[in-house]
């Protein structure tokens, strides 16, 4: 299954963020959305879980959850905006996979059989931060991350 990872996008969907999660069976939002129209637009890919960030202070946004527990693919994965607040243990927890954003800085990082995976940030640039997204191949082989830096990404 191939899950696509998009976070911190405050406001804009670039159009090469949404061509590099063509093709994905679902769609992972770890917050900072910026505006609900995001959402929609990444359901005419997939379905999409969302999840809200420190800037999702108001309307349809303000509205999704803080957190988010959700299985693809026979895999557990838990999503939240700032990785810091994590308040429990995924392995001992039967979590997979914690995806999170806030940092805007791309992150694939296993502890203790835990996969940690931070997609940056597909909005705005900030500082000289790449934009990125991020892909998920689960499988039963296992689960393979992927960050992709979009091109053009000013």
């Amino acid at each position: 299954m191939r899950i696509g990872v998009i976070s911190d996008t405050h406001g804009l969907l670039r159009e090469e963020a949404h061509a590099a999660l063509a093709g994905s069976e679902h769609i992972l939002h770890a917050g900072d959305v910026g505006d609900a129209a995001i959402l929609g637009r990444l359901r005419r890919i997939a379905t999409v879980t969302a999840i809200r960030g420190n800037i999702d202070q108001r309307g349809a946004c303000a509205r999704l959850p803080a957190t988010e527990l959700v299985t693809l693919a026979g895999k557990s994965i838990y999503m939240l905006h700032d990785r810091i607040a994590l308040d429990l243990d995924p392995g001992g927890a039967g979590v997979a996979v914690v995806v999170s954003g806030h940092s805007h800085k791309p992150s694939i990082q296993w502890l203790k059989g835990v996969l940690y995976f931070n997609p940056g940030s597909a909005g705005p640039r900030r500082f000289s931060l790449p934009v990125t997204v991020g892909r998920l191949d689960v499988s039963e082989a296992g689960i393979e991350a992927e960050i992709v830096e979009l091109r053009g990404g000013a």
